[in-house]
Order: structure tokens, then C-alpha cells, then sequence
């Protein structure tokens, strides 16, 4: 006689139930993306190893790189998209004066400067 889950009993697992397929790709995923772990908020947003000087020197560096590549897109931007949202977008980034952020020397801290 099958037990019913009305009765407050729960039907027995089949372990036929789950296809193999189903199978296989549970496992696949579990390869695929081990479990992530939670690592202290601070470590996601300090460098391990540099100075905030040197953050700030590589960060000014990356913009100017990434400003001279957009200057670049924009010049070989096709004249049918001159007036598009993508060239207002390339110019207000090439128009921007980064040279200010270059010029900075950010202090080194606790009586260091």
C-alpha cells in the first residue's frame, strides 16, 4: 500500500527519480564553480602591497591610458556617427583634463610626508 503525503507521511525517494542527465549536471556545476568564500571587506578594496601613493600613481596612470585609447576610438569613429551618443561620450572623456590628477602627490601619512 503507497504511503500518500496527505497522511502526513512522506512518499518514499526513488533513487531511479532523478534523471542520470539531472545527475551529471549537478555534478558539471559543482566542478565548474567551487564554493566562494567571504573574504573581509577591507581585503576587496586595498591593494595587498602598495602604498595609497601608488594606488593613486597606477590609477592616474590607467586613466591616462584608457583617455589616450578613447581619443584614439574617436578618431577612427566613422563621420555617420559623429553626432551619436557614442561620440558625445568618447569626447566628454577626451575632453577631460587629467593632467590636474597627474600633477598630485598624495601625502604618505602619519608624519611620513
Amino acid at each position: 500500500m503507497p504511503i500518500h503525503e496527505a497522511d502526513g507521511a512522506r512518499a518514499p525517494h526513488d533513487d531511479d527519480s532523478q534523471s542520470n542527465a539531472g545527475d551529471q549536471a549537478g555534478d558539471a556545476a559543482d566542478r565548474i564553480a567551487p564554493p566562494r568564500t567571504r573574504r573581509p571587506a577591507d581585503q576587496r578594496i586595498k591593494s595587498v602591497g602598495r602604498s595609497r601613493p601608488q594606488r593613486w600613481r597606477d590609477a592616474v596612470v590607467e586613466l591616462l591610458a584608457l583617455q589616450a585609447e578613447y581619443a584614439q576610438w574617436l578618431a577612427a569613429l566613422p563621420d555617420s556617427l559623429s553626432d551619436s551618443p557614442t561620440a558625445e561620450a568618447l569626447e566628454a572623456i577626451v575632453d577631460l583634463d587629467l593632467t590636474e590628477l597627474a600633477d598630485i602627490e598624495p601625502p604618505r601619512g602619519y608624519g611620513r610626508d
